[in-house]
């Protein structure tokens, strides 16, 4: 060192070069946020020993707001997911706050990785579109910083949620279609891998179909598509029903986008929807209201879901500690993708228990 020479404070990047760890596994550290290892919490603490390093107040949360705040997405090629991301900018412009949109990819470690990125830079809180991972997860990570979870059912104490009734509004789907006189009703669900947890949507709205068929008397003719809710996911499920020797007289599809990809292979191969085959999507994004498409569908009120989203994370930041969940319930969208079948209704015994909330032309 040359006379004179102050010394330099030690960085959290001396720190993880001395530990043989990355800075993001020392934030981590740092921060006490889940994920980390006993073993690597002892590495860095002992570095940081070594080192002499001390946190800036900054570091500690001393720092003030950014009044920046996150939302987690997975989706972004789902226009229902810029639904909701639309209501909680509107939401946040309103309150003088300003959005960054993540896109996590697909994953449960992408989305741990965005969420680490977000709590080094700074944000003052995040929502998460139907995150994964367990609540005991979640909750850690809400204990280092606001957190509202939209989309992913069920409550907790340490952090908000906001949720459609997915379970209502498969029902609903189901209700309508036999009303119509359908009997035979294949359901296109999503799968992600490596979870299968009873709380994301995908799951709840499968239960409600089943749940909806076995009470009209259908659970023989439950039929279930694992796929993907993407426009391709809806394009392979509507072969896998155009290869079959009987098919469906009705196609459920778990949200709009799959819809639309079976509604793709049908038209493609002449199929007349709704004559030789009804459609019913999920989500009511705007794309389904065109006159030419006229998809029938789900709406769970997008907009006010981010909206309501953003608003709880906002409050949360300014010091509310109690825990909230919102539920939204559903209507049915009533379009031209949806008739009776071809058959003689006479074929078919008497529906019960079906219901139509709303109707749009």
């Amino acid at each position: 060192m040359n006379k004179g020479s102050v010394n330099k404070r030690p960085t959290i990047v001396d720190v993880a070069t001395h530990a043989g760890v990355s800075t993001a596994a020392a934030s981590k550290v740092l921060r006490n946020a889940y994920g980390v290892s006993s073993e690597m919490k002892a590495k860095v603490q002992a570095s940081m020993q070594a080192l002499g390093y001390r946190p800036l107040a900054s570091a500690r949360g001393m720092r003030g707001r950014t009044h920046t705040v996150a939302v987690v997405v997975a989706d972004l090629h789902n226009e229902f997911s810029s639904l909701l991301v639309e209501g909680i900018r509107r939401e946040c412009e309103r309150q003088k706050y300003r959005l960054l949109v993540a896109p996590a990819g697909s994953g449960k470690n992408a989305q741990d990785r965005m969420v680490e990125d977000l709590i080094d830079r700074g944000m003052d809180g995040i929502v998460l579109i139907s995150p994964l991972g367990t609540d005991s997860e979640l909750e850690t990570m809400a204990r280092n910083i606001p957190v509202v979870v939209l989309g992913r059912h069920g409550a907790s104490p340490d952090f908000d949620s906001v949720a459609a009734d997915d379970f209502a509004g498969a029902n609903l789907v189901v209700d309508h279609l036999v009303s119509l006189g359908h009997r035979q009703i294949t359901y296109v669900n999503h799968t992600t891998e490596g979870t299968n947890d009873a709380r994301l949507p995908e799951e709840v709205r499968v239960r409600g179909y089943v749940d909806a068929m076995i009470r009209h008397g259908l659970g023989d003719a439950i039929d279930i598509i694992q796929s993907q809710w993407s426009q391709e996911g809806g394009e392979q499920s509507g072969r896998l029903i155009l290869s079959r020797a009987k098919r469906p007289t009705a196609v459920f599809a778990g949200c709009d986008v799959a819809a639309f990809g079976v509604l793709t292979t049908m038209w493609n191969a002449g199929i007349r929807v709704p004559e030789e085959l009804s459609v019913a999507g999920f989500d009511n994004i705007f794309t389904t209201s065109l006159a030419p498409i006229s998809i029938t569908t789900i709406d769970q009120s997008g907009l006010d879901m981010g909206a309501a989203a953003g608003r709880l994370l906002l409050e949360r930041i300014g010091g509310r500690t109690e825990a909230v969940s919102s539920v939204v319930r559903p209507t049915l969208v009533a379009r031209k993708t949806t008739a009776a079948p071809m058959q003689s209704s006479n074929e078919f015994p008497p529906a019960h228990g079906a219901t139509t909330v709303s109707t749009e032309m």
